[in-house]
């Protein structure tokens, strides 16, 4: 009974949420709304161009229309977001705002909107690579776009786990359950003992850091890899999606280091957890660990659909997959379901078989998973396959899905278009006015006809892209890894407005709140501004 009170709650809270919602100033999570489209829909003017400052190094007084600048670390791959006057985003620890804290860490920065000032942040150890174990293996920092709700900031870590945070800090006092910040930050790694697969076990840590007003203040947290058994691969990574008071959270189950065992097949790959407590609350049912290509990093979005809300999320098997928003009820304590409603095969048939033989995963003409985030826009969903660009040059697949096709296997029966001519995507597509924007990691930004996937025109950067399309204000914002932001007019016409060199690789997706343009190369992150 007190299962089905939850669910009954969450879908009740998520349809007030639906109703009530207005376009917000703010961007307070990955995709800006719940449905992940990249589209801002704002009415203030949004600049052109902007000259950077970069030559060489950062100077300031050659930046234009730039409102302020943050130094990040080395490696910055996920959003910034932006609520109730504070910039939050996720870099490594190669530039150390605490002399007391070194080394290769993840860290969470925390910035006032106005003015730059840089506000708290938070420290996160690494998990160390031992044996066949890899899953925080590269200087990426944290990946996870944070998301913001109320006075509480969501995010994975690159240990895996869930975090909930006070906008504040520990400024503002220290908000329990968790008390031990300190410590938490104290360890420079964590390690398994033994033989055992688990990763979790925490060395001994060093003398506690005196932390303050600019250290982070953790509510709760979640170990997936110690509760759940989760393997991640290379880096763990999701933007959490926020419906009621529960958390939808991929887990980033994987491969191990020889990217072809699959150690934690019978593991989640998409969890609920009560945003409160951290408790767990269900489970997805789609038992996708034992088909994971690599690893999963998708993040899940929501839309409604027939008036019953969907969760949708890509998989690590290369399905896009829709959920019962409302989990179903577990049993004696035990947590519940998060049902499958449909599945989409989210690579065409030309990707699985070729002349009678299925393809292989590594084979470039092959099946890939899905890495992006679905997106959902009029009752449709989109999105596309890619894989590690460490994995050579490949095709990918854009789909678009009928979201009320039916239940089950909707392959057939739920798809709308396909369009093949790209290669692997990261990329969210993007869709407004018709048109849909999506990038691909050869460097190459797609406009096609929304309702038949027809290509319209395409444009080339020059060099890989890892990030999606921004749509505001008339334009496409698009960055890639030589560190060019291409600016284009949005429309049927390719029209090229600007390029602007930032000092790195632009490895994120720039985003609009308030009015002001921000952009994450991996060193740094800039808030731009068209003079008044």
């Amino acid at each position: 009974m007190v299962g089905r009170r939850v669910a009954g709650v969450a879908v009740a809270a998520w349809v007030l949420a639906w109703c009530t919602a207005s376009p917000a100033d703010d961007w307070p999570h990955w995709g800006g709304t719940d449905g992940r489209n990249m589209v801002w829909s704002g009415h203030a003017s949004l600049p052109s161009t902007f000259e950077s400052g970069w030559r060489r190094d950062i100077d300031m007084t050659t930046a234009k229309n730039v409102k302020w600048l943050a130094r990040l670390g080395s490696q910055t791959y996920g959003n910034p977001t932006v609520s109730s006057g504070r910039v939050f985003v996720g870099t490594n620890n190669e530039v150390p705002r605490n002399p007391a804290l070194k080394g290769d860490r993840g860290v969470l920065m925390c910035f006032d909107e106005t003015t730059g000032k840089f506000l708290w942040q938070l420290v996160v150890s690494k998990l160390r690579t031992i044996g066949n174990f890899n899953g925080d293996s590269g200087p990426y920092g944290i990946c996870s776009s944070p998301t913001v709700d109320g006075d509480r900031v969501y995010l994975v870590t690159n240990q895996c786990e869930v975090l909930s945070l006070t906008t504040a800090g520990l400024g503002a006092g220290n908000v329990g359950p968790f008390k031990d910040e300190a410590e938490y930050v104290s360890l420079l790694v964590r390690t398994k003992p033994g033989k055992g697969p688990k990763p979790w076990w925490p060395e001994k840590p060093g003398p506690p850091p005196t932390l303050g007003p600019v250290d982070a203040d953790i509510v709760w947290r979640y170990d997936m890899i110690a509760e759940l058994d989760v393997w991640p691969q290379d880096a763990s990574n999701c933007s959490i999606l926020v419906i009621g008071d529960l958390l939808y959270v991929c887990t980033s189950n994987g491969v191990d280091s020889h990217h072809h065992d699959i150690p934690s097949p019978q593991a989640p790959s998409l969890i609920v957890l009560d945003r409160n407590t951290g408790k767990l609350v269900a489970t997805d049912d789609a038992n996708v660990g034992p088909r994971i290509f690599h690893g999963q990093w998708s993040n899940p979005s929501t839309g409604m659909v027939k008036g019953k809300p969907l969760v949708f999320w890509g998989g690590g098997d290369g399905f896009c997959y829709a959920f019962d928003a409302a989990a179903a009820p577990g049993h004696d304590g035990k947590p519940g379901t998060l049902r499958t409603v449909w599945k989409f095969d989210a690579n065409s048939a030309s990707r699985r078989v070729k002349d009678g033989k299925p393809l292989l995963y590594r084979d470039p003409q092959g099946p890939n998973e899905v890495i992006a985030t679905p997106v959902f826009v009029d009752g449709r969903v989109y999105v596309a396959t890619g894989q590690d660009p460490r994995h050579g040059k490949g095709v990918g697949t854009l789909s678009c899905i009928d979201a009320a096709a039916g239940t089950g296997d909707i392959t057939v029966s739920g798809k709308v278009w396909q369009y093949e001519d790209m290669d692997r995507s990261f990329a969210s597509p993007t869709v407004a006015d018709g048109l849909v924007y999506v990038t691909d990691l050869s460097g190459m930004l797609h406009c096609l006809d929304a309702a038949t996937g027809k290509r319209v025109w395409v444009h080339e950067t020059g060099s890989l892209m890892f990030g999606s399309a921004l749509v505001a204000d008339g334009k496409v914002y698009v960055g890639n890894d030589k560190g060019v932001l291409t600016v284009l007019a949005t429309g049927r016409e390719k029209k090229v407005i600007s390029e602007v060199q930032l000092p790195a690789a632009i490895r994120s997706t720039p985003i609009v709140a308030n009015g002001v343009l921000y952009i994450a190369c991996q060193t740094y992150l800039y808030a731009v501004q068209a003079p008044k």
